[in-house]
């Protein structure tokens, strides 16, 4: 069977610059390449495509479908301090979860939302 070797996630959003500048500034991602219309960016595995889309519905209209990436990171409560760090001010505040997973909720300038997790215990059998 092939395997899969990576993954992306590709965004489309309003105003290229504005976003560009969150994920760079606000995240931490490194500018790896701009073409017209386009900037990828990444930090450590997670790589983000972003697509210059300013006549379509943004993200933050879409609601619980504008959900594109769970990340899991090795510190979620250092992570969040950084963000916070510069300026950003997640959705929700890390939290441990039933299914084994510490995790906290960032919204884009679209209204994308990434969920950063860390394992911290196996998770819960659900009960049925």
């Amino acid at each position: 069977m092939p395997r899969l070797i990576s993954a992306r996630s590709v965004l489309g959003v309003q105003d290229l610059d504005v976003s560009t500048s969150f994920f760079h500034e606000k995240l931490g991602f490194e500018i790896c390449a701009t073409y017209d219309g386009w900037c990828f960016l990444s930090r450590g595995g997670f790589t983000v495509m972003l697509g210059h889309c300013p006549d379509e519905v943004p993200a933050s209209k879409i609601g619980d479908h504008s959900y594109f990436a769970y990340v899991v990171v090795d510190s979620v409560d250092s992570l969040c301090h950084e963000f916070r760090s510069r300026a950003v001010q997640p959705m929700s505040e890390p939290e441990s979860k039933p299914w084994g997973m510490r995790e906290f909720l960032v919204t884009t300038p679209d209204g994308h939302r990434i969920m950063f997790g860390q394992d911290i215990d196996p998770p819960e059998k659900a009960e049925g």
